[in-house]
């Protein structure tokens, strides 16, 4: 099954955008649920205060931090698939073992992985304000890094294109129903 059904709608959709820190995740994410109505969550947000302690310090994390967080975000989004609410998430997803826990169950998952030279993403970190993710840690994301396989549902697209641009190609490649929202702005 690719979806759940409620009722006789369409079954959800559920999108990941992934990349390291810096890649512009959040920013793609927030346009594709502006331009979609799929309902955007923050994958930072649910980090535990340890972990977001210990980033914010300069020590990556290590799968034991991140399994949890990981089962989180995954209940988070199986929540809002049992309610018949489609869901858009900014979510490093680094492993192909982290989005396998993302898309276990019955819903649809797709990933667009957000990806290019890390120059252009270190320049981004460089100018970011109020962000707990040092600019220092980006070498262990890339590191930690693995490209999707034949088999996942990932859209990659090139991060030194403009967040518009980005947006446009996400909804575009996964064939996603623009909202009718957009017309009464």
């Amino acid at each position: 099954m690719t979806g759940e059904r409620r009722g006789g709608d369409q079954p959800t959709r559920h999108v990941v955008v992934m990349g390291v820190s810096g890649a512009g995740k959040t920013t793609v994410a927030r346009g594709i649920s502006a331009a979609t109505g799929l309902e955007f969550a923050e994958a930072d947000e649910f980090h535990s205060p340890e972990s977001v302690a210990r980033m914010r310090s300069g020590v990556p994390l290590d799968d034991a931090t991140r399994w949890p967080w990981l089962r989180d975000i995954a209940a988070w989004v199986a929540e809002r698939g049992a309610e018949g609410r489609s869901t858009v998430l900014a979510c490093s997803a680094l492993k192909r073992s982290y989005r396998d826990v993302l898309r276990q169950g019955p819903l649809r998952v797709d990933f667009v992985h957000l990806d290019g030279p890390a120059e252009v993403i270190r320049a981004r970190m460089a100018r970011r304000e109020g962000h707990y993710m040092p600019a220092s840690l980006l070498e262990s994301q890339l590191a930690t890094l693995e490209p999707a396989e034949p088999d996942e549902s990932v859209l990659v697209l090139d991060v030194s294109l403009a967040p518009q641009a980005l947006v446009a190609a996400a909804v575009s490649g996964l064939g996603l129903p623009v909202s009718a929202r957009l017309g009464e702005r």
